[in-house]
């Protein structure tokens, strides 16, 4: 394991930051232009871009203000969008660099986070645009400009350290602590040090008494994470063989499963404190054609699990039929999409029987 280093608290809060500087810089406005436009002092916005003065530390009224006109300046609304997800990474890197204990109060013990947090802890740890942000133009800046909001390597190290030893610790700690294990387990997967990579196989593979169940047992959810985060690593077999043995075939299971891929793509804006909502059979709070739609542009960007997509897709399509009438335009991109991976060879022989039911039910539509 790495060796903790110290860690310094100037940069809790500087994922909100380095995305509030991106609202600014869409309107675009300067740093002192858009303080007079809050009627704020300068060196607040210095502070709110540095991570200085977290915005998360910001009052829920004068922050809600704040995005409000932030809006009617013009600021992309597919930035601002981010900010909670931002405070959210925020908190979980200020926690990690904190140390705490690791279950009480701890943030990933508390609630799901989705998919636009781990790109933002991604976004701080290794430097990656999240996808959301791929598209949003840079505006010249004078001088050397930090483009991302990157933790500094002692930083780094530190959090990933706590990572794992929240991880090893909270396996037993009740439901927020399997909560804990699972979340903080799956973000280990963004660790790119070459010392790391024997040790998280290790630990990833530790886990094949989770990694066996079959069908929905109350340790569903963790196993997903697991051979998901292992797919990102580079080794498929072990999500292929949870598709298989823990998902196919078994309502609970499937439906868990769409849940799931609802509230981590956001399509669920409903907050939850555990992973008891993915059992729900009332969709827990989203709608069949935006999860659709959620997945078809997620699958060309599925880094090692594109047979998760595919399953899933074939999942959500086989239970809705009716699906590709919603959206004809949709409908033809998933085609497309479909059709390019049964033409390559990325896919299991069980993804290729699955996405080759969804081409035949939406060709059978365009008919």
């Amino acid at each position: 394991m790495i060796a903790r280093s110290p860690a310094s608290r100037a940069s809790t809060g500087a994922v909100a930051g380095f995305v509030f500087r991106l609202a600014r810089e869409s309107i675009p406005r300067t740093q002192a232009q858009l303080a007079e436009e809050l009627t704020a002092d300068l060196a607040t916005v210095q502070g709110w871009e540095s991570g200085r003065r977290p915005l998360a530390n910001v009052k829920a009224g004068t922050l809600s203000d704040l995005r409000r006109r932030l809006a009617a300046l013009g600021a992309a609304a597919s930035v601002l969008r981010l900010l909670d997800a931002a405070m959210d990474a925020d908190r979980i890197i200020g926690t990690a660099l904190d140390s705490p204990g690791p279950v009480r109060g701890h943030p990933l013990a508390g609630w799901v986070h989705t998919r636009d947090t781990a790109h933002m802890i991604a976004w701080a740890v290794n430097g990656t645009t999240p996808p959301a942000l791929a598209s949003c133009p840079v505006p010249p800046r004078r001088g050397p400009a930090a483009q991302a909001p990157l933790l500094g390597s002692q930083e780094r190290d530190a959090f990933f350290t706590h990572l794992w030893e929240a991880a090893e610790s909270a396996g037993g700690s009740g439901e927020g602590g399997a909560l804990l294990h699972r979340q903080a387990l799956y973000l280990t997967s963004y660790d790119r040090s070459p010392e790391a990579s024997a040790w998280r196989a290790r630990a990833l593979h530790s886990r094949r008494d989770v990694l066996a169940v079959r069908g929905w047992t109350p340790r569903w959810a963790e196993a997903r994470s697991t051979t998901t985060a292992l797919a990102r690593l580079g080794d498929p077999q072990p999500l292929l063989d949870f598709i298989e043995r823990s998902m196919a075939d078994d309502d609970t299971a499937e439906t868990a499963n769409l849940n799931y891929w609802a509230y981590w793509l956001g399509v669920s804006s409903l907050p939850q404190a555990n992973d008891g909502f993915m059992r729900s059979r009332e969709l827990a709070g989203w709608e069949p054609p935006s999860l659709l739609r959620s997945l078809v542009d997620g699958l060309h960007q599925a880094p090692g699990y594109v047979d998760l997509y595919a399953h899933s897709l074939w999942a959500l399509v086989t239970a809705h039929r009716w699906l590709p009438l919603v959206s004809p335009d949709l409908a033809v991109r998933l085609c497309e999409r479909t059709g390019t991976l049964l033409d390559g060879c990325r896919i299991s022989p069980r993804s290729r029987r699955e996405l080759s039911e969804v081409h035949y039910v939406l060709r059978d539509h365009r008919r």
